[in-house]
Parts: C-alpha cells; structure tokens; sequence
C-alpha cells in the first residue's frame, strides 16, 4: 500500500512543486522524481525486500505502455518533414554522433563474456540520448535489463547528464560558435507550420483542471486500445515465432501504433497528452529510483560509468564534427542537442539561453522525432553491436 501510494501521490506533489518553482520547472519532473525516489529508497522508507520490489516493478512495467502512446500523440509527423534543412542535417548528424560514440564504447568495454549487458546499456544510451527517459524506460523492457543494470545506467546517465546541460547552457555557444557559422534569421524558414503543442511548461498544473478532463478521458480510452492491440500483436508474433519476444515486440507495436494514430489531427487536437504521458514517466520513474538501497550503491561498475561518461560527450562531440562539416549553425547545433539528448521540454530552455526563439519550434518537432524513433534505433543498435 506504500508503494503504491508513494508512486501515485508523490508525481502529483512533483507536478505543483514544478508549477509553483520555476527552478525545479526547469530542472525537470523526472529528474526531480529520481532525487525523491532515491531519497526514499535510501533513507529506508520504502522497505528494502523482494516483495516491495516486485510491487515496484509491477508499477513501473504498467506505467510504461501508458506514457508512449500519450507522449506521442500530440507529434506531427508531416511538420517533421518541413523542417528547415539546417535541422534535419542537425538532426541526422546527432543520430550519427549518438552511434558512434555506443559503437566505440562498446568496442573499449565489451568483450565475449559481458557482449549482451554492454549491447543492452548501449542501446538504452542510444534511446536517452535521441528520445530522452520514456525511450530508455522503454528500451530496459523490449531489452529485458534487469532492475539493477537500469538503475546503474539511470544514476550514471543522470550524473553525466547533468554535467552536460551544465556544459551546453553556461560555455556551449561561446565555445561553439568558434567553429561553427552563426545563426541566419530567415523568415520563411523561421515560421514554419508545425502544429505541435508548446512543451514550455512540461507538466501543467492545471492538467486535472474540469474542461481538460474530456480530453484526458478521450486520451486514456485510445491508449487503452493502442496497449490491447499491442498486446494481441506481441502474443501473435510470440506464439508464431516462439522464444521470449513478447515484451520486445508489445513496446514497438506501440510505439508505432502510436505514430500511426498521430497522424489524425483529432487525435493531435487532443489536449494535454504529453503532460499525461510524462506524468506516468514521473510515475515510472518514482517507483523505480525508490528500489535504490544503500546496499545498492556499495556496487560500483566503473566500467559502465566510464561507458555512459564516452556516450554522453562523444555524443555531442560528434555531433558538433559532423555539423561543422555540414556548416550547421551555433544555435541550430546547440538546440537539436540538447532536444535530442534532455528531450524536447528543454528546447524553450536552450532557445531561452540563445535569446532565439526561432529555434523553439523545430527544437520541440526534433525532440519530439526522438521520442518516436528513439525506441527503434536504440533497439536495432543493441542487436548491431553483438555483431562487432
């Protein structure tokens, strides 16, 4: 009943803290919900057995299904492709940067015997990276990460993370813009018809507010059928091809489900779906940050923090290579990093600190792409890399 409670009530403590602090606004919901979650994990108010644990699962698992199709709805696939070029060679170069640097990682790490685990965190990075937390928490399913690998891979990547926006924001386009071209204002690019709900607040206290709850109630019936037929796919395709496919083939059914159903502006007119979808990553992330114990963290894996420290900055170092070749401006370069690698509620942030609004919007439609695909290339690269 703790648990439970913990993992329903604390999210919503989370949303006003997030409404009533701009700080803790931009810090982020799920950043917060890891401090508390590991806060109470390691003070002991959440019981340290297998039992609890179980129960924390269960919660984390269910959550999941929920948040992809309610984060993906509100994404419209056909602005994506009107993007102005600067973005989409950003975007695509990004994407590249994030492989290489897992590929190398892998390669340094890896050997015979720890190939699968290392395989496993590299498409989980891959995912974070291009998607942020809901494609990492999806990855830890379709990939079948066991709680204490995720864990690791989570306090690691928030860590490094950290170190990152702290980078981008304070020195990024100081540093930047000594190599690459200065952002060009053109208008016809700057207004592009991208209809996209406006992500600045990433979780809005009046979500419960009374004329949003028809929405949410249209919102949660069509994920509700999105995660049925998901689960009939997943157990077709399992009982046609056998061996534990299940959970691999139930997340990207959805996923692309859930893509597929974007592509209705009905269902793109529906209000506040991101904010419902992060609220169950909110959710996720509570229950699993609070399976942290102090016996826990006396396992420290170097070996994965050095792995997720070479992602995490080879990342952005590729990325800035590759768009100094492509001769893709500061700004544009700065935005789809930190969009493509914090998620898209932090592209107002960087445009913020740019004192650029032009690149708000195609930064929330990038972010928003990496949510959709983030899944899928994490997965396909963790297949890749037991290839090498």
């Amino acid at each position: 009943m703790l648990v439970i409670s913990t993992c329903l009530l604390l999210p919503l403590l989370i949303l006003w803290l997030t409404y009533k602090v701009p700080v803790l606004n931009k810090v982020g919901g799920i950043i917060i919900a890891y401090i508390f979650g590991c806060a109470l994990g390691l003070t002991g108010v959440i019981p340290d057995d297998e039992a609890t644990h179980q129960l924390q699962t269960t919660v984390a698992t269910v959550a999941i299904p929920f948040a992809i199709p309610l984060l993906l709805f509100s994404a419209d696939i056909k602005s994506w492709t009107r993007l102005a070029p600067p973005f989409i060679k950003s975007t695509i170069a990004g994407l590249l940067g994030c492989a290489l640097a897992v590929v190398i990682g892998f390669l340094i790490y890896s050997d015979g015997d720890n190939a699968e685990t290392y395989s496993s965190v590299g498409g989980m990075l891959s995912g974070l990276y291009t998607g942020g937390n809901a494609n990492l928490a999806s990855l830890k399913i379709a990939l079948n990460v066991d709680d204490a690998t995720y864990l690791i891979v989570s306090a690691y990547s928030t860590i490094a993370s950290a170190f990152y926006l702290f980078l981008v924001i304070i020195a990024g386009k100081p540093i930047l813009r000594t190599i690459l071209p200065d952002f060009k204002d053109d208008k016809d690019k700057v207004n592009l018809d991208i209809n996209i709900e406006n992500h600045d607040n990433e979780l809005f206290y009046g979500l419960f507010r009374r004329d949003n709850l028809k929405d949410l109630g249209k919102a949660l019936l069509l994920t509700v059928i999105i995660i049925a037929l998901g689960a009939g796919i997943a157990k077709g395709v399992a009982v046609l091809l056998s061996g534990d496919l299940f959970q691999s083939v139930f997340i990207l059914s959805i996923s692309l489900l859930s893509i597929i159903a974007s592509t209705n502006k009905k269902v793109r007119a529906i209000k506040r779906t991101f904010e419902l979808g992060t609220l169950f990553i909110i959710i996720f992330s509570v229950a699993v940050a609070s399976q942290v114990s102090l016996k826990m963290l006396t396992v420290v894996d170097l070996n994965i923090l050095l792995f997720t420290t070479i992602v995490t900055f080879g990342s952005l170092i590729f990325h800035v290579l590759l768009n100094a070749i492509m001769r893709v401006d500061t700004d544009t370069t700065l935005t789809t990093s930190i969009s493509l690698i914090c998620s898209p509620p932090f592209a107002p942030v960087m445009g913020s600190v740019l004192h650029n609004k032009a690149v708000i919007g195609p930064g929330i439609a990038v972010g928003l792409f990496g949510y959709a695909i983030g899944t899928y290339f994490g997965f396909g690269l963790a297949k890749m890399l037991l290839f090498l």
